[in-house]
């Protein structure tokens, strides 16, 4: 690596081996607050069992209870309550207190689930919900149990990570033809797609996080001698990760400046498919939000964060049926970020520099979660490896 500075994982690592421009320090978004679907309010918190962390909770006032239980992200919430109900009515069933029964009982449980065909990263969802609401056990969560940390860990020697179920290489070779290609006169759909893809495996960021993107001049900000592009979420957006490194993070891309001859990388810039999208949608926007309908009633509307994924999607499906290649089955938005992630850990840049890129909280979330294998050859390895490292 040419220096050691990620910026983006596949931007610099990928697509190209290409420098990005200086990393500016803070964020000139204030407490300004946009038009963006990031305003919609927060579920109810859900409710504690009895036995759990309730015990801890029961001598505070009810304004007390609320904040301690928004300490969790709304989505994180309403998925633990579905993960304890589950559990709860499977306990139901054979007559077990989903509160007070045993370790033996929760691993029976998490071996029915990976019995059905549950990865070990579906696991560890449940074991987290079942921890928040389980009493206590030998002076800790069920969670921290010995036991269950080497369950877990055994399902993990089980069922490993597979390899991507979409080959990259094979999008990224789609998105150089028509109909994403020539930018000058593609369909808006063909130009939405392709850039929210391209930002997606660049910045191996979350949905949601790419659904807080903004036109606004405080959230979008173009190098002045176009080397590059520097984006803010909006100041209402709360990242999954809160601490003060993730908040206002921005993502910074560098433009390809590819040699002589090689036009592919030109094609699979980020920054170009960027700033042809924003022109392009000037005209109909009626949102500040980045990404927005290209078309129906809601044409120029903010996009939702479900659609937006779609749009991911879209674009890997559409390359398969291009190919005349099956399409694998399970294929969903979010893998973008562990197959851009695993690149860039098989091109040598530093685990503490992806966990950044992607807002992870730490590697461990990365190598439990995310990595697959993806150490195969592939016919558009010039694209994505620069001779000078092939």
């Amino acid at each position: 690596m040419a220096s050691q500075n990620l910026v983006l994982p596949t931007a610099q690592t990928l697509l190209q081996d290409t420098l990005a421009p200086p990393r500016q320090e803070g964020s000139p978004v204030a407490t300004r607050r946009s038009d963006l679907a990031s305003q919609s309010q927060p579920p109810p918190t859900m409710g504690l069992a009895a036995g759990g962390p309730d015990q801890l909770l029961s001598g505070c006032i009810e304004p007390v209870r609320r904040t301690i239980l928004n300490a969790r992200a709304p989505s994180t919430r309403r998925q633990y309550e579905n993960r304890w109900r589950l559990f709860s009515d499977w306990c139901v069933v054979r007559n077990r207190d989903p509160v007070q029964c045993p370790v033996p009982v929760v691993l029976e449980f998490l071996q029915s689930l990976l019995d059905k065909g549950r990865s070990p990263s579906t696991l560890r969802v449940y074991v987290a919900a079942l921890s928040w609401h389980h009493a206590r056990v030998d002076n800790g969560t069920v969670g921290s149990h010995r036991l269950v940390s080497l369950f877990l860990k055994g399902a993990l020697q089980l069922r490993p990570p597979k390899a991507p179920a979409w080959d990259l290489h094979l999008v990224l070779d789609t998105l150089c033809l028509p109909p994403f290609e020539l930018l000058a006169g593609v369909e808006p759909r063909w130009l939405a797609t392709k850039t929210v893809f391209l930002l997606a495996i660049t910045s191996a960021k979350r949905v949601g996080e790419l659904h807080a993107l903004s036109v606004s001049e405080s959230c979008l900000r173009w190098n002045s001698d176009g080397s590059g592009v520097t984006l803010w979420p909006n100041a209402a957006f709360l990242p999954k990760v809160l601490t003060r490194s993730h908040i206002n993070q921005p993502i910074q891309l560098a433009a390809f400046d590819p040699p002589s001859g090689e036009e592919r990388s030109r094609l699979l810039c980020p920054v170009r498919a960027l700033r042809a999208y924003v022109e392009a949608t000037a005209c109909i926007r009626r949102s500040e939000q980045l990404f927005i309908s290209y078309g129906g009633p809601k044409k120029g509307c903010a996009l939702s964060k479900q659609r937006l994924s779609h749009w991911i999607v879209e674009v890997i499906a559409h390359a398969y049926k291009a190919s005349d290649c099956p399409l694998p089955s399970g294929v969903r938005g979010h893998s973008t970020r562990s197959v851009s992630t695993s690149w860039a850990a098989l091109r040598g840049v530093p685990i503490e520099d992806i966990c950044a890129a992607a807002s992870w909280a730490s590697p461990s979330t990365f190598t439990r979660h995310y990595r697959v294998n993806v150490a195969t050859p592939h016919p558009l390895g010039r694209v994505l490896w620069p001779a000078s490292s092939a």
